[in-house]
């Protein structure tokens, strides 16, 4: 009989191994998601969009930059994350370039190249704008019927990149016949060579309103007609006899396009509008001009404290403006709180935004003194999630307000800014209209870091102003809006004040102090 020490190995082993094996299955992998945070290419435009929930980076690029051989200058992802291919040598962006990141998981992420050439064919005596059918390779303009097409003089042809594109046979600025049907061209850029189609029509329309935006004490209209005729709009309330012509003054002329910026007028009233050409006038269009839009505690004097947190609203009622201060607070105190010191010497309170070292020792981090609209969601280990943004449909035209300002040298940066340190701090207010479905999450976390991009499309209007000297006295400040276009509707209202303004990557300097107060909005032109 074999002795007991035997027969129980195999089975000793054989529980060892079902052991390891099962200990193996259930230890889990970290869950750290893999992310693009940056990149820069050759030729760039505006900076790189990084969209985390799609998993893409969207490169917008310059007209010239060859879609075939795309520079990826710098380019940085989660720490330990590996990326499946190398894109330093330059990459193919005329189709999307799908990638993978690996970080204990794999992650698929796509590169897309945005690349907006501007084209155009104009001819004298144009009617309206033309249409430029980039697919179809083909333009179109359009001419009044008496206009004879045996002799068109083409005024300007921009089919592809600027000052690398040949045209064959080049049209611009000759005369040409159209009257047996439209002629073609060669256009070649880079190793590519298209042939494009050019046509002119004739048509009976005089004049035409294309489009009219009202906002609130302004309405756009835009119209088209033959170029070099007496072309403009005239408008009037609703209900009222006599037409006002708009004055020389607020009108552009593009070609046989012309716009109006008509000002001055009431809000929430019906106006009807009609352009005309020479003689000719159009049937009128009605609008309703928006209404306003109060910028809730704008002046700063509701505060209350909940625990060691400053909020900058009444207890009890609908915050409008949030902070960084439960962040702040917990290794040290608000650092956006109520100061009695008013722009105009009256009581009452403003706001101030201190930037300084929240820790112990060398144990934490740099805070940025920081109100905007919208909301303190969490805190994710030293770093905040926010979001952004508070309802609003209309459109002011520019924002004003009070300031004063001390800055301190960068004393804290982090990887990509250290070369900023020992300059002098600045602090920024920026107020953007977007078209956001709900609010905008930031995360200042650099493992899934997700920041406001001013250029992105969801931007329909922004403005700012900057500091990066001392403001000693209580300044009147003024930002004006751009809008992107007059006919997107905003949803969304952002209102941001920084008293450094990297703060967002953990870079300013450690005393800098941005005081605020009295914010309000416009709604006309000049």
């Amino acid at each position: 009989m074999k002795s007991l020490r035997y027969i129980l190995a195999p089975v000793v082993a054989v529980m060892l191994m079902s052991l390891a094996s099962c200990l193996k299955n259930d230890i889990p992998y970290p869950k750290i998601e893999a992310k693009f945070l940056s990149m820069a290419a050759e030729g760039e435009v505006s900076g790189a969009v990084i969209d985390d929930e799609n998993n893409s980076v969207t490169l917008n690029l310059g007209e010239t930059v060859d879609m075939t051989k795309v520079q990826i200058l710098t380019y940085t992802v989660t720490e330990g994350a590996e990326l499946s291919a190398d894109i330093s040598n330059g990459v193919d962006l005329t189709a999307p370039l799908n990638l993978t990141l690996s970080l204990y998981q794999d992650y698929e992420w796509t590169i897309l190249g945005r690349q907006v050439i501007e084209r155009y064919f104009t001819v004298e005596g144009q009617v309206g704008e033309g249409i430029v059918d980039v697919p179809g390779k083909r333009a179109i303009v359009y001419v009044s019927k008496d206009m004879p097409l045996t002799d068109i003089r083409v005024t300007a042809l921009k089919l592809g990149p600027v000052e690398i594109t040949t045209m064959t046979p080049d049209y611009a600025g000759q005369i040409v016949d159209f009257s047996k049907g439209p002629v073609k061209l060669d256009v070649s850029y880079h190793n590519i060579v298209e042939t494009w189609t050019l046509y002119v029509q004739t048509t009976d329309v005089a004049v035409d309103i294309t489009a009219v935006d009202a906002w609130t004490n302004v309405i756009w209209a835009y119209g088209s007609a033959e170029a070099g005729k007496d072309n403009g709009f005239e408008y009037r309330k609703s209900g009222v006899e006599e037409w006002t012509k708009v004055p020389a003054e607020w009108i552009t002329e593009n070609g046989g396009m012309f716009t109006a910026c008509i000002r001055h007028l009431d809000a929430k009233t019906e106006y009807e509008v009609r352009a005309y050409s020479n003689d000719a006038v159009c049937a009128p269009q009605s609008v309703t001009t928006g209404g306003y839009y109060e910028i809730p505690n704008a002046s700063f004097d509701e505060w209350w404290k909940d625990g060691k947190v400053w909020c900058p609203w009444a207890e009890g009622s609908t915050p409008f403006w949030g902070t960084g201060n439960k962040g702040a607070t917990t290794l040290g105190d608000s650092n956006t709180f109520p100061s009695s010191e008013t722009w105009n010497g009256e009581t009452g309170f403003s706001a101030q935004l201190d930037t300084k070292f929240i820790g112990i020792g060398a144990v934490g981090k740099l805070a940025a003194g920081n109100m905007f609209s919208g909301d303190y969601v969490k805190t994710d280990g030293t770093n905040g999630i926010l979001d952004f943004g508070r309802v609003c449909n209309e459109r002011p035209t520019r924002m004003k307000g009070y300031w004063k300002y001390k800055s301190a040298p960068i004393s804290h940066t982090s990887a990509e800014f250290v070369h900023l340190k020992g300059e002098p701090d600045t602090a920024n207010v920026y107020i953007a209209l977007t078209d956001w479905t709900a609010p905008f999450q930031i995360r200042t976390n650099p493992k899934n870091r997700n920041i406001f991009d001013k250029n992105a499309d969801y931007v329909i209007a922004y403005g700012a102003i900057e500091s990066g000297a001392n403001i000693d006295n209580w300044t009147e400040f003024t930002i004006e809006l751009e809008y992107r276009d007059t006919h997107r509707v905003p949803s969304y209202i952002l209102i941001v004040s920084s008293a450094s303004k990297l703060g967002d990557y953990f870079t300013g300097g450690s005393g800098s102090t941005l005081m605020i107060d009295n914010y309000w909005l416009e709604w006309d032109y000049e």
